[in-house]
């Protein structure tokens, strides 16, 4: 039986599945890592971790499946959208990624706006400025970094960092490009106009392929450190939310998909690219070739969960230390405990500010309704998918979904959770613009 194997550079962790082309599960592992938040509103990680995570992830995943490294066909990498790594002319990691969730660029992200024009980016990159995205990124580094800046050489996002350690190869692919701001999405490639308005060399980015085709193969002392054979082949794969979605089979017109990590995205497929007139969406390329998707992002949403696990949960954080049952699990089964609607407690999810949509790098997260009564109560899938394409397992990522992607489940919503929710939906949307002021006014005060 051949083999695929899977790798998803995450936010917290970098995750290796290993299946067979029959799309069942032979192995996995999880390897985690810190995320550090020096100063107010940055978020960075080092890319070593990155890397010896994926070393570690891929030994175990191995390990455990018994198998021999010679049966897998192909790698597909799967990651983090948006943060980058800048390396020196020795391809060295010259300061710690800055974050997807890394908001210090509103400066930036304005400037962007003034000189490129609204129109601008709806004509170069289809896409409005946003905090997290790689372009801002960059010009800080150049405002506040000059001595690095200076040193630049390639800057790379966080999975294809992973792919120059497996095979030696700068490269990337067209789904994690389109969240740089810098790329082309309609004609799926570097836009020039948008590299000469940012004065950003175009020597730095590196050669765009569509996810399935093969941009590498593992290199003698890749093999040496993860127990892969020397040769296999490495397939572009995917951002974190297309692999996640080709993983779901979000691979038709008519299939949308919502998941909920550190963020909250809704994933729709289109087979022609459309942007939304306000751009409060983003409109990215699909790693199915000659497609793109739209996508919603709330930026805290598992992350606010696990906010609360940390800053309130402290009791339950306690009692999987000492029965081993996951802090998680514990929250969520005491919160089945209250009824439908909260008794009336919302909460806004803007702990990083916003981007859908609301698009407000100042937003803040808000408890409403408490009183006195108040009480305390898979990418890396889709990523192996895309190396059997890649390989010649499947023929595309449609026949790839259709033949291992099953319904196991059907959810129906309760009609009488349905009715207080429905009333409860539309106070929900008015607190934020009832606050935006305020959240820009405290904002003010904290810079």
């Amino acid at each position: 039986m051949s083999h695929l194997l899977g790798i998803d550079v995450g936010t917290t962790a970098t995750k290796t599945i290993l299946i067979d082309t029959n799309g069942k599960v032979i192995s996995g592992s999880i390897v985690g890592y810190p995320l550090s938040t020096p100063h107010p509103n940055w978020a960075e990680q080092d890319p070593g971790h990155w890397w010896k995570a994926a070393v570690e992830s891929v030994r175990k995943a191995l390990n455990q499946s018994g198998i021999g490294a010679e049966s897998i066909l192909g790698i597909g990498l799967s990651g983090q959208m948006h943060s980058s790594v800048f390396l020196d002319r020795h391809n060295r990691v010259l300061r710690p990624s800055i974050l997807w969730c890394d908001t210090r660029t509103k400066k930036q992200c304005q400037w962007i706006v003034d000189r490129v024009g609204v129109e601008g980016l709806r004509e170069y990159v289809s896409n409005f400025a946003f905090e997290g995205f790689t372009a801002p990124k960059i010009v800080w580094l150049r405002e506040n970094e000059p001595a690095i800046y200076a040193q630049v050489k390639t800057v790379l996002l966080p999975k294809d960092y992973i792919r120059f350690k497996l095979t030696g190869e700068l490269a990337t692919e067209v789904s994690d490009a389109a969240g740089t701001l810098l790329f082309d999405v309609k004609n799926r490639g570097w836009s020039a106009q948008m590299l000469q308005r940012l004065q950003i060399p175009s020597s730095w980015l590196p050669e765009v392929y569509e996810s399935t085709d093969i941009c590498g193969r593992i290199t003698r002392e890749a093999a040496q450190l993860t127990g892969l054979k020397v040769g296999t082949p490495v397939v572009g794969g995917g951002a974190d939310n297309t692999c996640g979605a080709v993983g779901s089979g979000i691979v038709k017109p008519g299939r949308v998909l919502s998941s909920i990590g550190t963020s909250g995205v809704v994933f729709a497929y289109t087979d022609r690219l459309k942007v939304d007139p306000q751009m409060r969406v983003h409109s990215f390329c699909h790693s199915v070739p000659c497609k793109w998707y739209l996508m919603g992002v709330v930026l805290s949403a598992g992350g606010s969960f696990r906010w609360f696990r940390d800053t309130i949960g402290g009791l339950e954080a306690k009692t999987e230390e000492l029965s081993g049952v996951d802090s998680y699990e514990i929250l969520t089964r005491e919160a089945e405990g209250i009824g439908p609607g909260s008794e009336g407690l919302i909460f806004l999810p803007h702990l990083m500010g916003e981007r859908t949509p609301h698009r407000d790098p100042h937003a803040k997260g808000v408890w409403f309704g408490v009183t006195v009564n108040t009480s305390r109560e898979g990418p890396a899938f889709g990523a192996a998918l895309m190396a059997g394409v890649g390989t010649g397992v499947w023929s595309d990522l449609v026949e790839a979904t259709d033949q291992t992607v099953e319904i196991t489940a059907t959810t129906q919503p309760i009609e009488d959770n349905v009715r207080i929710y429905n009333q409860l939906y539309p106070i929900y949307q008015s607190l934020y613009p009832l606050l935006k002021e305020k959240f820009a006014e405290v904002s003010a005060l904290m810079e």
